[in-house]
């Protein structure tokens, strides 16, 4: 049995019914639609739109990584066994708010010595103030017995010697007390570091914390963050600084999003590059009220940096590689075609096709590209062409019953298309990345993005 691969989803689901459709309408014809044959030939159905005059806004592709806002990793400033856990993960916690309590008989116990000791330092310092007290009050009485040479001048340097001391002593004794309080101060710091407080608000996640487990500096408890609006960090290289600046618009894509996007401008741009990588971080501040983007989350971010020049647009699938000489153009058709357009699948099958007009296939120049249009020269705005069905052309002319569509639709299969393509790289093989870690910028295109 044949396989096929992932990537045939949601757009071939899509895709081959609707072709299908086209060649049996073609072939079968109808009272509205005219003959499905010409001179004796099959004479296919293909989807057309009209190619139309306009600028692409230029884009650069990125990969971005989320992160919530206020997002900070939690570790204890402590070694010690974990008594208690006030948290799990998913928990909303306000700042200052108790997280871990570590065991702290230890931490008790040291801040009684140091508490002990201070004690002592005081009784000391109180024993050497009133030495020097009593030693003040000798050496002037002998001061004036001296004045009146009632002591000899040995005995009087003696005793200016012993109040020296005394007064050293003194300050010796306040020096500990010091010190003392200064060890009281750090064991009563270290005792509230038993408990682990929120540093911000936020939502608490990867927890790593077990009562009994024991922890270190280094242990990494949990992640804390702000769940309602997030940052969307994307790599800059030194080129893409000269023109990706602050404030430009910007689009992020995401599956889990309602929409499938969602708009956001440029916050910040770090002009600090790595002296390795010469690459930078930008930042995108993005509303997140409903929390589909989650932290860690990789996404898809295209920034609008300008607009190309003005030239004929046409949908990318229009654009058909000629297997026979290795152009790139369009199958077109300068005939004037009349009917109601097609802009969404519903209703499609019932829209009659035309009587059938002539194509021919026009190489074109291709002059900037963006996700899902081109600017190209060699084609008229205006002109119809083909954007499904090229591969039912067996020479580069022929004829063609038409069913006309609307750009809508068009944008629509390709995004299909888009999306099961990231579908089956998200099933790919698993990629282990730290959680500080970064993909690096990987643009589809640098000259448009529309």
């Amino acid at each position: 049995m044949i396989r096929l691969p992932a990537v045939f989803g949601r757009f071939h689901a899509l895709l081959f019914p609707l072709t299908l459709s086209l060649l049996l309408t073609g072939c079968s014809g109808g009272a509205n639609s005219g003959s499905g044959r010409g001179n004796g030939q099959l004479v296919p159905a293909v989807e057309a739109v009209q190619a139309k005059f306009g600028s692409l806004p230029l884009t650069e592709r990125l990969s971005g990584l989320v992160k919530g806002k206020n997002q900070v990793e939690l570790y204890p400033q402590l070694s010690a066994a974990i008594a208690e856990v006030y948290v799990g993960n998913g928990s909303l916690v306000r700042a200052g708010e108790p997280l871990v309590r570590l065991r702290d008989t230890e931490f008790r116990e040291q801040l009684k010595q140091a508490e002990a000791s201070l004690q002592i330092a005081m009784a000391q310092a109180k024993q050497a103030d009133a030495e020097w007290s009593r030693m003040q009050s000798e050496l002037k009485r002998n001061t004036s017995l001296s004045e009146k040479n009632l002591i000899s001048e040995t005995e009087f340097e003696k005793i200016q010697s012993d109040a020296a001391a005394a007064e050293a002593s003194a300050d010796l004794g306040h020096a500990r007390v010091q010190q003392a309080q200064a060890t009281v101060d750090e064991r009563k710091e270290k005792l509230s570091h038993t408990i682990v407080r929120a540093p911000v608000e936020g939502t608490v996640g990867n927890r790593n914390a077990e009562v009994g487990m024991v922890v270190t500096p280094s242990t990494r408890l949990f992640v804390l963050g702000q769940l309602d609006s997030v940052r969307v960090e994307v790599v800059l290289s030194d080129h893409m600084l000269s023109y990706i600046k602050e404030d430009q618009r910007s689009e992020i894509l995401s599956p889990m999003l309602p929409e499938g996007s969602i708009t956001a401008p440029v916050a910040r741009v770090s002009p600090f590059l790595h002296p390795v990588t010469h690459s930078t971080i930008a930042e995108i501040d993005v509303a997140n009220p409903k929390g589909n983007l989650k932290p860690g989350m990789f996404v898809t971010v295209d920034i609008f940096y300008g607009e190309s020049d003005q030239a004929t647009l046409v949908p990318l699938s229009a654009l058909w590689e000629n297997p026979g000489k290795g152009t790139v153009g369009v199958y077109v058709s300068r005939d004037s075609l009349t009917g109601e357009l097609v802009a969404t699948r519903e209703g499609s099958e019932s829209t009659p096709l035309t009587a059938p007009m002539s194509f021919q296939y026009a190489p074109v120049d291709v002059i900037a590209k963006g996700r899902m249009n081109a600017g190209v020269r060699g084609l008229d705005p205006g002109d119809w062409i083909v954007t499904l069905g090229q591969d039912m052309f067996s020479a580069d002319t022929g004829q063609a019953r038409v069913r006309p569509v609307t750009w809508k639709w068009v944008e629509e299969l390709q995004n299909l298309q888009r999306e099961d393509l990231i579908d089956e790289i998200m099933k790919g093989p698993a990629r282990q990345v730290t959680d500080s870690g970064l993909i690096g910028t990987q643009p589809t295109d640098t000259k448009g993005g529309a």
